[in-house]
């Protein structure tokens, strides 16, 4: 149905309109054959007006994207000063404000025709737009490097939901690539990243560009927003050699490359993932492994160009830069160490020692003379990561020290150990506490797999789990039994030292 007919009223009869439907139309046919500058955009066709097909006239209502007399003749009065005023305001939003300040206002079937014309207002009488100037592309000159949410792929790793995110670079002149697994967007898994491509792209550009995250860069002063490069990324830049350059604040745009190759890189992925025909993997490093060979195949397609590259980059350095980041802290009369942010618990005849971390974008290691003393898996945010075991002779002694412990959901190493202890609070509340530290003693002695396991048997039998009857059923330890003294007989030695017959 033409616009002209879509403006009669619904509520009417449009048969007993067709025939003033059909002379209108063939009316504007010929008037626009004979006068062609005349002719209006298909959106600028004015309606019937509502008295067609009515029995009398009807006069019009207000009309928001046909206001004779307006300027332009396309646009009510009362949505011109706000255009004009913020130009950014949306079609939608701005008719749902004037019908609400003025009912009588029609909109009609309008609003697409109304949005059209907000538009064609724009374009004649708004403001200037923003213009992207494209930029020759030099081949070894710069990698751009960016990291992406990687959780949609759904990947998991031994059955377990594996959140990650993709440290990503890209040479912008070949679009080659390199992906790399990562827990966080931080500088060690940025030291990481890199090092992989650059590795797998066999030298180093010009330049490594990077956005104005605060894994490369800090704030110099709090009065301006001028941005420096932290001493870590500037060492690793040394490092390889490379100059490093960011783009502006809040200008995606100049890092376009990296930034539209992302969402390809996880498109890819996706499809990979489909014809493996499996989501899960062994490990992580399993998982690391097929984004390689994935971004190994897509640079493929890229060898012509790459090869412009290739003699035009610096070779790599002797050695590697480290990817792991010491530190050296004292340990808490909590028994608990921090680093980054995080605290973990080591072992409390260390309170009051100075020990060295090792961090790593993985995982983090505690060491004393030398020897480890405690590792933890790292993973993001700022949760404690305790270890029961380490301070559990202290909890033995002060067992009230539990109930408003700030570490308490730390300890509860499994999820049938918090079922135990809410049992217990059931039971009696105020010996609840007493008797789980009990049993984390005992999973401590004897294997918390074991105790686990006869937890589970004791609640799924609806019986008190209480460290009793965790110990009946592990079987009680028998005392061991006491040999009578061996007391030889001195004659069978005589017997022995005696003279012997030798044959000839």
């Amino acid at each position: 149905m033409s616009g002209n007919a879509r403006a009669l009223p619904q509520a009417h009869d449009y048969r007993a309109a067709i025939p003033q439907i059909n002379d209108h139309l063939s009316t504007n046919r010929r008037r626009q054959r004979r006068r062609p500058e005349s002719r209006h955009a298909p959106g600028d066709r004015r309606p019937l007006p509502r008295s067609a097909g009515r029995a009398g006239p009807v006069e019009d209502a207000p009309h928001l994207a046909h206001t004779p007399g307006s300027a332009g003749g396309t646009l009510a009065p009362q949505a011109k000063p706000w255009l004009d005023a913020s130009p950014d305001l949306e079609a939608q939003a701005l008719v749902e404000h004037l019908l609400g300040a003025d009912p009588a206002l029609a909109p009609g079937h309008a609003l697409r025709t109304f949005q059209r014309r907000v538009r064609q207002w724009r374009a004649q009488h708004g403001p200037a737009r923003e213009v992207h100037f494209p930029q020759v592309r030099e081949p070894g000159q710069a990698m751009q490097l960016d990291w992406t949410h990687a959780d949609e792929l759904g990947v998991t790793v031994a059955g377990a939901a594996f959140g990650h995110w993709l440290c990503h670079t890209v040479l912008p002149y070949s679009n080659w690539q390199w992906a790399v697994p990562c827990h966080s967007e931080s500088l060690l898994s940025l030291r990481v990243g890199f090092q992989a491509a650059a590795t797998a792209l066999g030298g180093v550009p010009v330049q490594l560009q990077t956005d104005q995250s605060s894994t490369a860069t800090h704030t110099l002063d709090r009065t301006s927003k001028k941005r420096g490069f932290n001493a870590g990324y500037l060492a690793l830049c040394a490092h390889y050699e490379v100059e490093p350059t960011t783009i502006h604040v809040a200008c995606p745009n100049e890092n376009g490359d990296i930034e539209s190759a992302n969402g390809h890189l996880k498109r890819r992925l996706k499809n990979h993932l489909i014809l493996r025909g499996s989501r899960d993997f062994a490990s992580e490093a399993a998982y690391a492994e097929f984004v390689g060979q994935v971004c190994t195949g897509a640079n493929l397609l890229r060898q012509a160009k790459v090869a412009e590259e290739r003699p035009r980059l610096r070779p790599l350095p002797a050695t590697r830069f480290p990817e792991a980041e010491e530190l050296t802290v004292r340990v808490s009369s909590y028994s608990t160490i921090r680093a980054k942010g995080c605290a973990y618990s080591v072992p409390s005849n260390y309170v009051g020692y100075l020990v060295q971390v090792r961090l790593t974008e993985a995982e983090l290691s505690v060491h004393y003379a030398q020897a480890e003393i405690a590792r933890y898996p790292r993973r993001p945010g700022r949760e404690a990561r305790i270890d029961y075991r380490h301070i559990i002779a202290s909890l033995v002694r002060k067992p009230g020290a539990f109930q408003r412990c700030l570490y308490r959901e730390q300890l509860f190493p499994a999820l049938v150990f918090r079922q135990a202890y809410d049992r217990l609070v059931l039971l009696e509340p105020k010996r609840a506490d007493a008797r789980y530290v009990q049993i984390l003693a005992l999973a401590a002695d004897t294997g918390e797999a074991v105790v686990a396991e006869a937890l589970s048997a004791l609640l799924r039998e609806a019986l008190d789990p209480t460290v009793e009857r965790i110990r009946a059923r592990l079987g009680t330890v028998t005392e061991p039994t006491i040999l009578a003294a061996f007391a030889p007989e001195l004659a069978s030695y005589d017997q022995l030292s005696g003279p012997q017959e030798v044959s000839a």
